[in-house]
């Protein structure tokens, strides 16, 4: 085995993680180009299925990752990827981290337990 095994499946999850925190910054996914060009660059470039494109993470935000280390589970069909996140926000919503809403009374509601780095209106310049 010599990596992620992308015959499985077109599309790997990633999860990528604050390296110098341990955070959860975010999931995403990646095929095969996407994970030889984020080799080849030390910057992390997922697949967005909602684009169905390249998505060089922070190329609207400024807000990039640069990869620290990558890592693939027993069965080569998951990675997790530390990063050094630069900008402050991995979540297009704003937040630090996409997992910024916290599950409270036993599933009956959530809090926000993250702040907002930015405001998406005035970075992705969207009404």
């Amino acid at each position: 085995m010599s990596g992620p095994d992308f015959s499985k499946a077109e599309l790997l999850p990633v999860i990528a993680q604050d390296e110098a925190t341990g955070d959860v910054l975010m999931l995403a996914y990646m095929n095969a180009e996407a994970y030889q060009e984020t080799l080849e660059t030390g910057r992390v470039c997922y697949f967005s299925r909602s684009r169905n494109k390249l998505w060089r993470k922070g190329e609207e935000s400024g807000n990039v990752q640069e990869v620290k280390a990558i890592y693939f589970d027993c069965d080569a069909d998951t990675l997790l990827i530390k990063v050094n996140q630069i900008g402050g926000a991995a979540c297009h919503e704003g937040y630090r981290s996409c997992f910024f809403r916290q599950v409270t009374d036993g599933g009956d509601s959530f809090q926000t337990v993250g702040e907002r780095v930015f405001d998406p209106k005035e970075v992705y310049k969207k009404n």
